[in-house]
This record gives C-alpha cells, structure tokens and sequence, in this order.
C-alpha cells in the first residue's frame, strides 16, 4: 500500500496543503533551507562553479525534483561527492558554458534510466550497508562540523571526503581547529547547542523550531561581539551573492554552448555525471527511506526521471548537477517534514532569500549552522544503531561496520562500494550454505539418501549442489525432492538430470520427487493483477 501511495502523491494536492501537514513542512522546509544555503554555496565553491551556480542548484532541487519526485521526505540539491568530477570537468572542457551541456545531457540520460527501469537496482543494496550510510554520515557531520563550531572555515561546507581540498584530513582539521579557535564562535556553538537540545523541551515554545531560534540568536551575538576581541571574522559567516536588481539577477544566469554538442569529451563527461548522480540518488532515497517514520517506499525509476529533469532545468538555467542528498534528507526528516511540500517550500525560500534578504542571511555564523548538524549526526549514528546491528547477528554488523569505517575514511562512494563487497560476500555464503537439507533414511531395511531441495535454489548454489551429488557413495538410494521448492534455478535442474543419466552406471538409483522441468518467475504486474494465475503456476 505505501508502494502505491508513493507513486500516486503527487495527485492529490489536498494532502499536501492540510492544516496537520503544514505544520509540520513548513517549519522543517525553514530549518533545511537554514542548512541548505551554506552547503550550496560551500560545493559550488569546491566545484569551482559560480557561488550562484550552487543557491540556484538548490532552488531547482526543491522545487523541479521535488514536484516530480515519488519520494516524501528526499531533498535534491548540488551534491559533495560531485564535487571532484565537477571540478576536473569545467577545467577539462574549458569553459562552464561546456559543462552545463554535459549536465543538461547527464539528465537527458537519467530520464533514460527511469525509463528503462535502471531504479530496480536500488532493491539490490543490502540492508546493512544503507544502516552504514546512515550512521557514516552522522560521524562524518560530526567530525566535519567541529571545525567550523571551533570558528575554523578553511574547508569548504558539505565536505564528506576524508582527505579534504585544503590538504587536511578529518582529523588534522579538528586538531587544528582546537589549537587556532575562535573564542565567539565557540560560545555561539555551544549556546546553539544547548538551545538544540533543551528547548523541545519546553512544551508551550516547542512549536517554534529550536534551529530557527538558533539562528535568529546567532546572528543577534554574531552583531552583539563586533568591535570586540572576539568578533567574528567575515569567512565565519555565510555569504551569498547580493543582488541589487532584477537585471543583476537575471545577469547571474548562464546557459550551454549547444555548439559542442558533438564534441566527445562532453559526452563523456555526460555520462560520468549521470551514472554516479544516479547511485548517489538511490543509496540516498533508499536511506531516507529507512528513518521515515511512516515507512513510506519511494518509486526509485520515478526518482531518476525526476533527477533528470533536474539536470535539465539546472543545466539550463547555469545551474550544477543534482542528487538526492542524504544530510539535507536526514534533517527534513529530523525537523519533523511529512511531505514533499517541505522540499519544495525550502526551495522557494532559496529563492526569496537570495532576492530580497540576502544581507541579513550574510549575517548567519556558520558556528550556529554547525551545532544543527551536529545534533543532526548524532540522531544518525546513535550508540543504540550500532548495539542493533551488533545483535543482529555478525552476517549484518561486520558489513554495517566496515561500510561506516571505509565511507568516513574514504568518501559516499567509495565506502559504499568497499560496503557492499563485504555485504555481497556474506549474502552469497548464506546462500551457499542452504541449498538443501540431507540425511539418511531407511526404508524396507534399505539404507536411502534424501536430499530435500530448499524453498529457492539459485544458480548461487549450483557449486554446493554438485559437489554434493559427484560425491554420494556408489552404489547408493539417493533420494532428490523438491516438494517444499517454489523455484529452481534452470542450471541446478540441469545438473540434477544429468546426474540421474550418469548414476546408473555407477549402481546408484535415483529418484527424483516433485522437481518440474522449468520453474515459472511471474513478473510485477501478474503478482498484482493475476493472483489466481500465479498461485497455478506456484
């Protein structure tokens, strides 16, 4: 039923502008935007795009991604690890008008990929390494933000990399951070802090989001230290490109050199982009799905066509490639979001802040940003997730560990990746070592061997199996039954016939119980609409 729904929420708008869910988008579109605006300007910088280039990313996240998206709570916006791949290919191509083709391509792409299904292989990330994801960027949100809680900005905001630009690591920043820090900062972070924790708390000012009286107090001490020894400094503070008129504004956007389009580095570029925004979406729309509260599933093969109609418009417009991006969607989560309405609101006000109070939000410390995503972290990766995974047996807590300790020490992808190994590498040895049940039977003083065939027999097991078979005693009663088997695999079916053919030279007799010549696989829509056929087909 969630499947469902997901799909079809974009239809009914009455849902999204209830009275019970606008209050809790909107507050929490507030809070994501809050934190929003820093990590765009934070990657564009990284990225070597225009700081424009990173807000306008967002707004079309929000908005574009958001309106198309089947996912409730996911927000889309310019993404950390991009940012090497985005860097490297605006100096490649040698202009950004070049590369916005690349990302208007990426998406062109992406729809593609939605199209043809490609979304289904985000069924194929084992559940322990999304718990990894999870609790990695929690750890990485706290060991990145100490820095910039201590007044120490050298690097940039939304960095997830272990080895950082600024030729520091995680951990050499936070040492360094501790030796240089800014006294004002400190005491806005940890006011900020105290205010995160202690004030939903208070049941008569719960209602007004403590993030939000973080900021307004941040920016009423970041005003109150100037002209003293503790003032802080402008890199302290975010900034956002100031527009003075409309036609400053519009001035702001670029658009793509068509011209290129046959020039093969762009293509290249192109489909670098689309497959690993792609990834990035899917292990983060999985993730997200796994602390909605409401246990909602978002369409994935939705969610690449809505990323590509992201990277279109963004491209379009002068903007950066787009992802779905697990530290934005954890907050909205965190902050209470309900719908989409809260991504799409966070958008908006990407838009209106930039065009009509971009002073005042210059004036936000990022010390008080910082203390958001600490708080944020530590719900992601508590104490209680990893004694969880730890009970749930060592087939899921090595995998949920190795993949924190290789994303925190590495960077998303590469931790992923060194995750997933580990977790292929224990799903394939549960499954070698289940494919049946053998014991010895006797029947009419005849000693027999029954091998009774499991539920699913995958071509996974197809080794395990014959080993078993060429190894049987001469001459022996060998029993192969299939009756508690709802599928084989065509190669394991292949094997147990030509064992049967080749046993009798060797005096061994076999009987083969309730195995069919070919196993049926209905597909998707015959489990949906032909329950009766499927069950003769069982």
């Amino acid at each position: 039923m969630n499947n469902l729904q997901s799909n079809t929420a974009f239809l009914d708008f009455g849902q999204y502008f209830s009275k019970a869910n606008l209050s809790r988008d909107l507050p929490s579109s507030i809070v994501v935007f809050l934190v929003a605006l820093p990590l765009c300007l934070g990657i564009a910088l990284a990225s070597g795009a225009p700081l424009f280039a990173g807000v306008l990313t967002g707004i079309v996240g929000g908005i574009v991604v958001s309106v198309v998206s089947g996912s409730q709570l996911s927000v889309s916006g310019p993404a950390a690890g991009l940012t090497v791949i985005v860097f490297g290919a605006i100096a490649s191509l040698g202009s950004y008008q070049t590369f916005l083709l690349a990302v208007v391509i990426a998406g062109v792409i992406q729809i593609f990929l939605g199209i043809l299904k490609a979304g289904i292989i985000a069924n194929y990330f084992p559940s322990s390494v999304i718990e990894g994801i999870l609790a990695a960027i929690g750890i990485i949100l706290i060991l990145k933000q100490l820095p910039h809680a201590l007044g120490i900005d050298s690097d940039f905001e939304g960095d997830e990399s272990f080895f950082q630009a600024d030729h520091e690591n995680t951990f050499t920043a936070i040492y360094g951070a501790v030796n240089k820090l800014s006294y004002g900062a400190v005491i806005i972070s940890v006011v900020s802090l105290l205010i995160m924790i202690f004030w939903p708390k208070i049941k008569r000012l719960s209602a007004i989001p403590a993030p939000v009286i973080v900021v307004v107090l941040g920016i009423v001490m970041g005003v109150l230290f100037q002209n003293t020894g503790i003032a802080l400094s402008s890199k302290q503070l975010v900034t956002i490109p100031i527009v003075s008129s409309f036609e400053q504004f519009i001035g702001l956007f670029s658009y793509p050199d068509f011209s290129q389009v046959t020039n093969q580095q762009v293509w290249t570029v192109a489909i670098t982009l689309a497959v690993v925004a792609s990834i990035e979406t899917l292990l983060s729309i999985e993730a997200v799905d796994k602390i909605d509260p409401l246990k909602r599933i978002s369409p994935t093969n939705r969610e690449l066509v809505a990323q590509g109609f992201g990277n279109i418009a963004s491209g379009m417009l002068g903007g950066m490639p787009m992802t779905s991006v697990i530290v934005r969607s954890s907050l909205n989560v965190n902050s209470g979001g309900k719908t989409k309405m809260s991504a799409i609101f966070h958008g908006f006000w990407l838009l209106l802040s930039l065009l009509f109070i971009p002073m005042i939000l210059n004036k936000i410390p990022l010390a008080c940003l910082a203390a958001i995503l600490l708080i944020t972290g530590y719900k992601l990766a508590k104490i209680d997730l990893f004694k969880k995974m730890y009970q749930s047996g060592k087939d899921q807590f090595i995998p949920f560990l190795v993949t924190v300790l290789a994303i925190v020490f590495t960077d998303l992808l590469k931790g992923v990746a060194i995750g997933m190994l580990v977790g292929i590498f224990y799903i394939l040895k549960t499954n070698l070592r289940n494919p049946y049940f053998y014991k010895f039977e006797q029947s009419d003083g005849k000693d027999m061997i029954r091998i009774k065939l499991a539920q699913e027999v995958s071509f996974l097991n197809k080794a395990a199996i014959q080993y078993t078979l060429k190894n049987l005693p001469e001459g022996s009663h060998v029993i192969i039954d299939g009756t508690e088997s709802m599928f084989i695999d065509r190669d394991v079916l292949e094997i147990i016939h030509n064992f049967k053919h080749h046993a009798f030279s060797k005096g061994t007799v076999v009987e083969i119980l309730n195995v069919k010549k070919q196993y049926y696989i209905p597909n998707l829509n015959e489990l949906i609409y032909n329950p009766i056929k499927n069950k003769e087909h069982a």
